[in-house]
């Protein structure tokens, strides 16, 4: 997350250095990282599912560390764009090998709590990763890193960048002195096209359950991904908020509901798991997103700080569903396609909610007669309607799990 994120840290001196416009930096930010992190996951989701585990991880944190170390080389905007291709081609490794491992490391009525922890990371690197990042800048200006080999004369952005990327060789370190946990079931025979095939295969017999499931989490996203993209800027806005306001308040309301969310899921996941309570543990979905609605209409909010408030309880039942979705995916899959149901979801929410959150937003924002102090309410008109669509489509999924069982 912090090799993610980086870029939003320093945008100004990279614009400046490189010569960039703000739409360049919009599709650094957005599609040169979103393009392979969704079109790639499937395939690297497959090989999870068929190869090491731990060396899928090994090979994904290696390439995103290189890449964000070039980045920190970049001379012009497609020598950057190409660079963050890589990160995201790297990252998407990490999520399907993870969470078929730990669903290995630990039984059934286990994995709610593990997951939340390993989404925990996430959700903390957000606060970490800008303290992180600025402490790195400021102490490259501050010329502490002079005469150090890869990083003497750089620019303080390019030094974040460097010493970032270099940071991840040192969990590959960690990961090479580890054993992957023996996996619970065998190989399919073939290769990874008969893998695909055969997964494929079996979300098309059972669609009625997963095709509103993954719809409902992309549509979930895409209320989630439209509201943080534009709900910051709302605050100043509307409320007058400065950003050392939301640096004071919102951001560490918003790591303690971030880190709550996914505790909170596992913890429930695993209760209905020990119970044998299949359609309990659906349910969790179906209404968790009913809880975000009220931060939708933070612009009605009397004051700022009640504001930001709202605003900060978003990634609280955003995150309790996304383990949800993950630890239920585990145990309703076979254990040889775990890899690629997890990567499925980054496909359908990076193309469905990445991309389409923060855009239609501000869509509806310009055709709003192009007042910009009305973003809150074109919040509320793109992120009421998709919590409700996602609660009902992670019903019917339900109603389809009850009818089989």
């Amino acid at each position: 997350m912090i090799d993610r994120i980086i870029l939003n840290v320093v945008v100004d001196p990279v614009r400046a250095d490189l010569g960039l416009t703000d739409v360049q930096i919009g599709l650094l930010q957005g599609l040169a990282f979103g393009l392979f992190y969704a079109t790639v996951g499937l395939p690297l989701g497959l090989t999870a599912d068929r190869y090491a585990r731990r060396w899928v991880v090994i090979a994904g944190i290696s390439v995103w560390s290189l890449a964000t170390v070039a980045s920190g080389y970049a001379h012009s905007f497609g020598e950057l764009f190409a660079a963050r291709l890589l990160v995201g081609l790297g990252e998407a490794a990490l999520s399907p090998a993870a969470i078929s491992i730990i669903a290995d490391l630990f039984p059934p009525g286990e994995r709610g709590r593990p997951v939340g922890i390993f989404l925990m990371g996430q959700a903390a690197a957000n606060g970490f990763g800008i303290s992180l990042t600025s402490w790195i800048a400021d102490a490259a200006a501050a010329g502490r890193f002079a005469g150090l080999p890869l990083l003497d004369g750089l620019a303080a952005w390019r030094s974040v960048f460097v010493i970032c990327g270099l940071l991840g060789f040192v969990v590959v370190a960690g990961l090479l002195a580890t054993r992957a946990p023996l996996r619970r079931a065998p190989r399919r025979p073939g290769g990874l096209l008969d893998q695909a095939r055969s997964s494929l295969a079996y979300l098309s017999e059972h669609r009625a359950i997963f095709v509103p499931l993954y719809l409902g989490f992309a549509v979930l996203f895409l209320a989630a991904y439209g509201a943080a993209a534009w709900q910051p800027t709302m605050l100043m806005r509307a409320f007058g908020a400065s950003r050392a306001d939301l640096g004071a308040i919102l951001g560490p309301l918003t790591q303690v509901f971030s880190v709550a969310g996914p505790l909170a899921g596992g913890l429930l996941v695993d209760r209905a798991m020990r119970r044998g309570d299949n359609l309990a543990r659906l349910s969790i979905p179906v209404f968790a997103p009913l809880f975000v609605i009220p931060s939708a209409f933070a612009v009605l909010a009397p004051d700022a700080n009640l504001a930001m408030l709202l605003v900060a309880s978003t990634p609280a039942a955003v995150a309790a569903t996304g383990t949800t979705m993950l630890a239920l995916l585990q145990s309703m899959v076979p254990a040889d396609m775990r890899g690629f149901a997890v990567a499925l979801t980054g496909l359908v929410n990076t193309l469905i909610g990445a991309v389409g959150g923060p855009l239609r937003v501000s869509l509806l924002t310009e055709r709003g007669g192009g007042d910009l102090r009305r973003v809150g309410w074109s919040i509320a008109a793109v992120v009421v309607p998709s919590l409700l669509a996602a609660s009902l489509l992670y019903a019917a999924a339900r109603r389809a799990v009850r009818a089989r069982v």
